[in-house]
């Protein structure tokens, strides 16, 4: 029979936002990081409170965009380049005529390098989820809070037990690991 190893992470359920954001900060003082929360909806000061900084998804939008808008401009050049047609008096490289398509590649290159990144960046497409094991984990998308504090190679149960209880949650509950075999 397999037995478990140490859990995946321990949840604190809390009855509203104000109460979450407090638990992340007093968590974050007693010194740990590898912390998550689960929320229904965005919650304004969690991300602050989370030291949440992560700015992958911009940067690849920005860069996505600025990418594809170059790509637009230049396939047009090129094309003017190689197969001129001499219309009306107007240049070859006619900045007015490509803002269109240069805007339309433009967003496509944003669109995709945003996407892409946030599916890499969350690992997905994901299946499965071992906090989805958790007990009344599924009543996160509806009206619970949960404090996540994530198991790593430092982690001891009991202290992180005894912190989360310290705040007065509605429930503590052990997100079972993978089995060893």
């Amino acid at each position: 029979m397999a037995e478990h190893a140490q859990p995946y992470a321990v949840l604190a359920e809390f009855g509203t936002s104000e109460r979450l954001i407090e638990a992340v900060r007093r968590i974050r003082e007693q010194g740990f990081t590898n912390i998550d929360a689960f929320t229904p909806f965005p919650v304004e000061g969690l991300a602050d409170a989370l030291h949440f900084r992560d700015r992958k998804v911009p940067v690849a939008t920005l860069l996505g965009g600025i990418a594809g808008g170059l790509i637009g401009f230049l396939m047009q050049a090129g094309v003017n380049l190689d197969y001129p047609l001499w219309i009306g008096g107007r240049p070859l490289i006619a900045v007015p005529a490509f803002i269109m398509i240069t805007f339309e590649l433009l967003v496509l290159g944003a669109v995709l390098a945003g996407i892409g990144t946030m599916f890499v960046a969350n690992r997905l497409p994901r299946l499965n989820h071992p906090l989805f094991d958790a007990e009344d984990f599924r009543f996160e998308s509806d009206d619970r809070f949960f404090l996540a504090i994530f198991a790593d190679a430092d982690f001891d149960r009991n202290e992180a037990g005894k912190a989360l209880a310290a705040l007065d949650p509605r429930a503590i509950i052990d997100v079972p690991g993978r089995p060893q075999r």
